[in-house]
């Protein structure tokens, strides 16, 4: 990319460039952003840009009503598609599943553990928590989920960053006796010490990209000095499982606050990862997807199952393989009768 093409990076004659990578200003954004840009670019070759977005500056209305997660995406999009900075770095569930013009996911580096988390009171599990128990959540998906599991447990709308969520749980002032977090968020800011448990997918299905993060550019920095970091920094395993999660979202028309549960997983000799359900294995690569739409009150589910064989050294396959099992399993769901869910939900799933 040339000094002269819209929205480039201008380098002084003999200087290393720079990666200017836009970002939001709380903690988990410049750690995730910092950590995945040093690993593209080196460390010494980042620049953090701070930008501030519509969900940084209402921190008390719930998510779902100022437009899901998408409403920290909308701003570095557009730092993006105006040359102010040269990538972004999403945490993957936030992003809507539409595609932008002139915007491409350069790349999805390995996943993060996906699970959510229970950070409570005195080491408390989500069996031990006491009749009653109030949990904290700003999640759709994870507060239908949370009674499902435990009908009896008052489940409380929070908002704010990490810490102001973990201490309405831990702090000396706290009001509740657990929140519900992203593992991944914890573990990428160090705070692996306030999780009392990991939740198991099959009590809590994760948000669909859950643990995953995606790196964006502008199509016109296509042959840019970063391309190579951003290709060895690519995990196609987690891409794969990323687009078929985020395929079926797409599918079902249902936001990313929507309460839909989604995880993929690769196993196969060549995959570095496991998987359970996937019985050919030993054969190749195999893309197993889980999916499930639960009602705001835990009492519909439908969920299911489906498998696919992929092949992790051919990119543009692989996207279209994962893609397709996404649909799949959607239209199994739909078919069942998600949209029902989903349409009290506030989604627009067809019927």
């Amino acid at each position: 990319m040339s000094a002269e093409q819209p929205g480039a990076n201008p380098v002084p004659d003999g200087a290393a460039p720079v990666l200017r990578v836009g970002t939001r200003g709380s903690d988990l954004a410049l750690a995730q952003s910092g950590q995945i840009a040093g690993r593209v670019a080196g460390e010494d070759r980042v620049e953090l840009v701070r930008v501030r977005t519509h969900g940084d500056v209402d921190r008390t209305s719930p998510l779902a009503q100022i437009g899901g997660t998408g409403v920290f995406v909308t701003a570095v999009r557009e730092a993006l598609l105006g040359g102010e900075v040269d990538a972004v770095v999403h945490s993957a569930k936030d992003l809507p599943t539409a595609p932008v013009p002139g915007i491409v996911m350069a790349c999805v580096p390995e996943r993060e553990d996906p699970r959510d988390a229970l950070c409570a009171r005195d080491g408390l599990t989500l069996e031990t928590l006491p009749q009653g128990a109030k949990v904290g959540t700003g999640s759709p998906r994870r507060a239908a989920q949370l009674r499902r599991a435990r009908p009896d447990l008052e489940v409380v709308g929070i908002r704010g960053n990490v810490e102001t969520r973990l201490a309405r749980a831990l702090g000396e002032d706290a009001d509740l006796d657990a929140v519900v977090l992203a593992a991944a968020g914890l573990l990428r800011l160090g705070r692996s010490e306030v999780i009392s448990e990991l939740l198991n997918p099959d009590v809590l299905l994760p948000a669909p990209a859950q643990g995953a993060l995606a790196v964006e550019c502008a199509e016109t920095s296509a042959g840019a000095w970063f391309e190579s970091g951003m290709r060895a920094a690519d995990h196609a395993p987690t891409r794969a499982a990323v687009a078929a999660e985020r395929s079926l979202l797409r599918t079902l028309e249902a936001g990313c606050s929507a309460p839909v549960g989604a995880l993929g997983t690769v196993a196969g000799a060549d995959a570095g990862s496991s998987s359970d359900g996937a019985d050919d294995a030993s054969e190749g690569p195999v893309l197993t997807l889980r999916g499930l739409a639960i009602s705001e009150d835990g009492t519909q589910v439908f969920e299911g199952t489906r498998s696919t064989p992929v092949d992790l050294a051919d990119p543009a396959a692989l996207e279209a393989d994962a893609v397709r099992l996404g649909q799949d399993l959607a239209a199994d769901l739909l078919e069942a009768g998600a949209a029902r869910v989903l349409s009290a939900a506030g989604g627009d799933a067809a019927s």
